[in-house]
């Protein structure tokens, strides 16, 4: 028995920060102190707080330690591990209690005591290259529960019943779509889990994979049971390497326990599963591109009907869901479909876990609620917008989704009431925006995006985005016109209207809540040639204050063109002709004397 486990991320934000250095120095600090029969280092998924990494926490005491560099290891090793004194100054700073030699519990902190945690139950938990770990908490008992249990049709009416919706996006009853697969008779068929999430901004799916993969090789095989299948794909991108290593080792293991392949459980059911890496295209999130690209084929979407739940991967009836669609199911099925509908709202059941980036104190991964509204992300859990600034808006939904403006921030995000206001859930990207940002431009990124992402098969999705860009690009140069916006909401519906897939419908969602809630931006650009939040190069200007300048020469010694002139203690001037807008004059100077309008 070990008495202290010491707890590192081994997620990808982690490790991008350096975690393996500071595993690599624990294993040698606590070799050298004579610890190795005391203290066990365990390599865990995702925290949440990803903000603050690289991250570790030490237990019994629950000490969660931040943003940890591989030289303050000797000290956390030699005071806590070895004489039991906390070293406070590395602690979170909202675990601290003053005056006390005890820390507050993680629960307890702003930014996790809203949070509700079923689909990230085991990330930062357990180990998730050893699957006793997962077997420890209560990892199979639901695939067992349902092979010895209950029957196919049963398994599906708890699904139903829990009132579970995909998580992937489009939010489809999970059960309605398995029972549509179990009705359609086939020699073969096939259950697939989409984790290929190529939402700017989201890593979601990552996390679960990299912190709990059998997670989602039990759903899968539940899945497989409830229709009928005994073959799974995980369709997977190849830029997620640790959830691709993560996967195949849980893959492995599964197996060799006797958990994936032939007669599971003892039963007469076989089930396996096995990896397809995809190369990165935002198109094969959508299910018939996915499966098409597992055949082996170029990822296109194919028109529906036939659903996949009738004619799917290889002509077979087959299922698709994501994987925090997946890392739900063995919970509902463990803790009864009541428990599950018990938590959000009337239409949208359980909880969700959303990304939250951009100009927010604390990104990282957060799972809440359905219903928890947007001010409670952003201002409680999320710690609020930095440096003082106003909220002014949030995406959701990634390039498929919306902005919603500051004016409904108490708006309870579930599927309902994201569409209602011209967003959606998507799978659950969160960028938060202060009083800096160009809506025109963020509108633009999101569009640039869908445009390089679109598969081209269809006209009114491969011409009819890059016809919206082109009067965008117009717009933020300085050379639109009223009329442009008008023309720009047409475009947006007819493509909307008239696309094969997901992607090509939803992709003026960003240009078409922007319009709704920031048409005065738009206006700024067109008619005064402004931008408000003083983002677009070519509506911008930059003059030198005479009353601060100093005429200290460092704004002309750094601009990369020649464009500034003037003496030595003398006023400097900014030759607009020359300038390119870089901002350097503005980032140089001391005195705040360039002003940017």
């Amino acid at each position: 028995m070990y008495r202290s486990h010491v707890l590192v991320c081994g997620g990808t934000g982690c490790t991008s920060s350096g975690s393996e250095k500071i595993i690599a120095a624990l294993e040698s600090e606590i070799q050298k102190n004579g610890l190795v029969e005391e203290v066990k280092v365990i390599r865990t998924g995702c925290f949440g707080l990803c903000a603050l990494g690289p991250i570790m926490i030490v237990y019994p005491e629950g000490c969660f330690y931040s943003m940890v560099q591989p030289e303050d290891i000797p000290e956390i090793v030699s005071e806590h591990l070895l004489k039991g004194r906390i070293v406070k100054r590395l602690l979170y700073s909202e675990t601290v209690i003053e005056d006390s030699d005890a820390v507050k519990s993680l629960d307890e902190t702003d930014f996790y005591k809203k949070q509700l945690r079923v689909a990230l139950r085991n990330c930062g938990v357990i180990n998730p290259e050893n699957i006793d770990e997962y077997i420890a908490y209560d990892g199979y008992q639901a695939l067992g529960k349902c092979l010895t249990e209950y029957t196919p049709e049963q398994v599906i009416d708890i699904i139903k019943q829990s009132g579970l919706r995909g998580r992937g996006g489009g939010g489809f009853p999970t059960g309605v779509k398995w029972s549509l697969a179990r009705a359609n008779d086939a020699d073969q068929k096939y259950v697939c889990c989409n984790a290929d999430e190529g939402d700017p901004g989201a890593f979601m799916d990552r996390s679960v994979l990299e912190g709990d993969p059998h997670v989602v090789l039990e759903a899968m095989a539940i899945a497989g049971y409830a229709i009928g299948a005994t073959q799974g794909y995980i369709y997977v991108r190849a830029e997620y390497p640790i959830a691709v290593k993560r996967l195949q080792i849980a893959i492995d293991q599964a197996r060799e326990y006797g958990l994936l392949g032939k007669n599971i459980f003892g039963t007469d059911f076989c089930f396996d599963i096995d990896l397809r890496l995809g190369a990165g295209a935002f198109v094969c999130g959508e299910e018939t591109a996915l499966m098409t690209s597992i055949e082996g084929h170029r990822g296109e979407p194919r028109p529906r009907p036939p659903f996949p739940a009738q004619k799917g991967l290889f002509g077979k009836p087959t299922i698709l869901n994501n994987v925090e669609t997946y890392a739900n199911i063995p919970q509902i099925i463990l803790k009864g479909s009541d428990w599950f509908s018990g938590m959000g709202t009337e239409k949208s059941k359980g909880t969700k876990v959303f990304a939250l980036g951009g100009k927010i104190k604390h990104t990282g991964l957060v799972e809440i609620p359905m219903g928890t509204t947007l001010r409670e992300v952003i201002e409680e859990i999320g710690g609020g917008i930095p440096n003082g600034k106003k909220f002014k808006a949030a995406q959701t939904g990634g390039p498929s989704g919306g902005c919603i403006p500051a004016s409904l921030i108490d708006t309870p995000m579930d599927y309902d009431n994201l569409i209602a206001i011209g967003s959606m859930m998507g799978s659950g990207g969160l960028i938060v925006m202060d009083e800096d940002t160009c809506m025109v431009d963020i509108a633009k990124f999101f569009l640039e995006f869908t445009v390089d992402e679109s598969c081209g098969k269809c006209t009114p999705c491969r011409v009819g985005t890059k016809r919206l860009l082109e009067l965008l690009n117009k717009i933020t140069s300085g050379n639109g016109e009223l009329a442009d916006l008008d023309k720009m909401e047409e475009l947006c519906y007819y493509i909307k209207a008239n696309s094969l897939c997901g992607l090509g419908q939803t992709a003026p969602n960003p240009v078409l809540s922007t319009l709704r809630y920031f048409r005065d931006e738009y206006v700024a650009h067109v008619v005064d040639k402004k931008c408000p939040a003083g983002v677009c190069k070519d509506l911008l200007s930059y003059s030198i204050d005479a009353d601060k300048c100093k005429g200290c020469t460092l704004c002309a010694r750094n601009c990369p063109v020649g464009a500034i002139e003037g003496k030595v203690k003398e006023l400097h001037t900014i030759d607009t002709t020359k300038c390119i807008k870089c901002g350097v004059c503005m980032e140089k100077c001391k005195f705040g004397a360039v002003v940017k309008k």
